[in-house]
């Protein structure tokens, strides 16, 4: 195994793919990169990227885990997604035309989250993600690096986000404070001041992205989402109910913090369509409220956490397609220029991919990947566990 290591380290350049199903489970996410060198000296180039949906059935399945899931499925899920994952990284090699894949990094599936201690007797933060590495690893033949949030939990962390270091060697600028927001089902910041070490480095979940206007377009339109935004667009904000969420704790909370599924699921849009149903609100205002209470959450949280002027937004994520959402954050931050992932020549879909493959690349050469000021981690913590076949 270290053999295998060193020479993977010691190569020029390294095909790594990074995998990804995010709290919408909307499919896996392959980025394919090449990779030379690592942490500030890193140099990356995207290759390719692909998102697999799910077979008919399996989106539903990873949905009751969520839930109320028993030990029997929970073990099943956990190998039957390691090999579809292994199978959407083969596929994307393939298409690619290319041979070998030297490193995976593949973040899983999470299906339980809990950053704030539930039991009073053992106080423990704990995460849990599926989709066993070690198919991957069998299947594709490929060094495979899995399950890296437990790392910085274990040291008192909230297991997230751990993108933002990717972000940090990404897009960092002397002379330039930037931020960047992803929105997938949950959505989250990184803000980059001008000249930043990684210890400098802002970033939390600011709340939910698609994940609350996602459940009301499926329970009052059958829709899995609304396409870019027609929806909200032809309805009308509801300013009493929005004001009324904007109130929640975790809205007005101070980072660090993290969130997912479990606060923002399905009991919490519930809740927002009773409101909105004991008013009268409409089908379509409805869904125009929810996103503006997404965009609203975002431009909350620049506002009133972070201490300095931003002067770009970049967003990323499948929020980024959403017209509607744009045009509000764009609004609600009229002294920031908000602009997509696209008008940087990059992918709104692949960036959390990518980013995994990058903390792949850094747990090889023993880079810790996650940021103490970030999550609240004791300390910095090498994110993974590595898996050669």
């Amino acid at each position: 195994m270290i053999e295998r290591l060193l020479n993977l380290t010691s190569k020029n350049e390294r095909f790594v793919l990074g995998l990804m199903s995010g709290t919408s489970a909307d499919g896996i996410d392959a980025a394919l990169v090449k990779i030379s060198g690592n942490h500030t000296n890193m140099e990356l180039k995207e290759i390719a990227f692909h998102n697999y949906s799910y077979p008919d059935g399996i989106k539903e399945r990873i949905f009751r885990l969520f839930d109320d899931a028993s030990a029997m499925e929970i073990c099943h899920m956990n190998f039957l997604l390691g090999g579809l994952f292994a199978d959407a990284a083969i596929d994307i090699a393939k298409r690619a035309g290319i041979d070998k894949i030297d490193l995976i990094g593949s973040h899983g599936q999470t299906i339980y989250h809990i950053p704030d201690p539930i039991d009073k007797d053992y106080p423990i933060r704990s995460t849990l993600q599926i989709g066993e590495g070690s198919v991957i690893a069998h299947k594709t033949g490929a060094v495979t690096v899995c399950d890296f949030r437990v790392a910085d939990v274990a040291a008192g962390g909230l297991g997230a986000p751990l993108v933002p270091y990717t972000e940090f060697l990404l897009y960092s600028n002397p002379s330039e404070n930037i931020a960047l927001q992803n929105i997938g089902g949950i959505a989250n910041v990184t803000v980059i001041p001008a000249g930043a070490e990684a210890r400098d480095i802002i970033a939390f979940d600011t709340g939910p992205g698609n994940m609350v206007m996602d459940y009301l377009m499926k329970k009052l339109f059958g829709c899995d989402y609304d396409k870019n935004g027609l929806i909200a667009t032809s309805g009308t904000v509801n300013g009493e109910t929005l004001a009324h969420f904007m109130k929640d704790e975790y809205i007005l909370r101070k980072p660090p913090k993290t969130t997912g599924r479990e606060y923002f699921g399905k009991d919490f849009p519930e809740r927002f369509y009773a409101h909105c149903a004991e008013r009268g609100i409409s089908s379509k205002d409805i869904i125009a409220t929810a996103t503006a209470f997404s965009a609203a959450a975002i431009s909350y949280s620049i506002n009133n956490f972070v201490p300095y002027k931003v002067s770009k937004l970049i967003i990323g994520g499948g929020g980024a397609y959403n017209n509607a959402l744009l045009a509000q954050i764009k609004e609600l931050l009229p002294e920031v220029h908000v602009m997509t992932q696209e008008k940087m020549g990059r992918n709104s879909d692949s960036k959390e991919a990518v980013a995994f493959a990058i903390l792949a690349n850094e747990t090889i050469f023993g880079n810790p990947g996650n940021l103490p000021g970030v999550t609240g981690a004791s300390c910095g913590k090498v994110l993974g566990k590595i898996i050669v076949d």
